[in-house]
């Protein structure tokens, strides 16, 4: 799978991206939209540790698609986003019902940072703007999404270009996915899923995609080999006849990871804030449904709660 660059705007042959306007108004018309709670408490766990030596891998899940990896002594953040809302403005948008599992402040020393795409829920300028104030953290990006985050040096990748950091190596991977920061600006920025390698084995993040032929998930088994852990995301997913060109149901989510054959699979975009029109629980109730008809455990695909840190065997 490759994209197109044309007069300056990345682009997928066959693939809708962003949807016209009429579709849009269809969908908003359609009201099948679930009410979600206002809000929801999060349960205390203890705070994940300062660093995780050697080859073990901790998760700690802050909410939506933003994961702490901790491995190798790197402690690695995913699309930090930690406003209340995924909007332009903190007076308007989807508000999110569940508050960060770990407050920015409390987060352990950032190393990395993977930012996938430039849409509101994944690129989070106020949170940004606190990482780069208060970590020395690396930021890696695909192409042209430096630009909204100048307080960051970023490190911009193409598709299947790496950048090395210690015992870890980090590749842009494709995406069925799309850009849009304002009006003018779509598929101006380049979208990716990312592989981490190391002596930790390969960490697979999914950021944002449609499922397509699944052909990108098995493009990283057959480049990298199986990976140990995949972050793999769930929800936002329906209508299908509008959200399937850009983010996978739970079924769809099991057969990636079934052609990633990920040893374990983490669940992610989901339960944090109401982007579509699937009810807050659908998406792990349909998950477990999937895992059933595969024959898989919950332990192959984990759906950990927001602040909960797990160990990865």
């Amino acid at each position: 799978m490759n994209y197109e660059k044309r007069d300056g705007r990345f682009h997928l042959p066959g693939q809708r991206g962003e949807a016209s306007f009429a579709d849009v108004m269809k969908w908003q018309r359609n009201g099948l939209k679930q009410k979600w709670p206002s809000a929801i408490e999060n349960r205390i766990y203890p705070p994940p540790p300062q660093k995780v030596l050697g080859n073990d891998i901790s998760t700690t899940w802050v909410g939506h698609s933003t994961v702490l990896i901790q491995t190798t002594g790197m402690n690695i953040l995913t699309d930090p986003f930690f406003s209340n809302r995924a909007s332009p403005f903190q007076f308007a948008g989807p508000r999110r019902v569940r508050k960060p599992g770990i407050a920015l402040k409390d987060l352990p020393p950032i190393d990395v940072i993977l930012l996938s795409h430039n849409h509101y829920d994944h690129l989070d300028r106020p949170a940004l703007k606190a990482l780069a104030k208060n970590h020395q953290a690396k930021l890696i990006t695909p192409l042209e999404n430096g630009r909204h985050i100048p307080f960051f040096k970023a490190v911009e990748l193409d598709w299947r270009q790496s950048h090395q950091l210690g015992e870890i190596n980090i590749t842009a991977m494709p995406a069925l996915h799309w850009s849009k920061r304002s009006f003018r600006d779509t598929n101006k920025s380049l979208w990716a899923a990312f592989v981490i390698e190391g002596p930790q084995g390969i960490i697979y993040f999914g950021a944002d995609s449609g499922y397509g032929t699944g052909e990108h998930f098995r493009e990283v088994n057959e480049t990298f080999g199986a990976p140990r852990l995949s972050l793999i995301p769930i929800g936002a997913y329906e209508p299908r006849w509008f959200m399937a060109a850009q983010h996978m149901n739970p079924s769809e989510a099991v057969q990636a990871h079934l052609d990633l054959k990920s040893q374990t699979s983490l669940a992610i975009h989901h339960g944090t804030v109401q982007l579509t029109d699937e009810a807050i629980d659908a998406p792990v109730l349909a998950l477990a449904e999937a895992l059933a008809e595969n024959t898989l455990n919950q332990e192959d695909f984990l759906v950990p709660d927001i602040g909960e840190t797990l160990r990865i065997r």
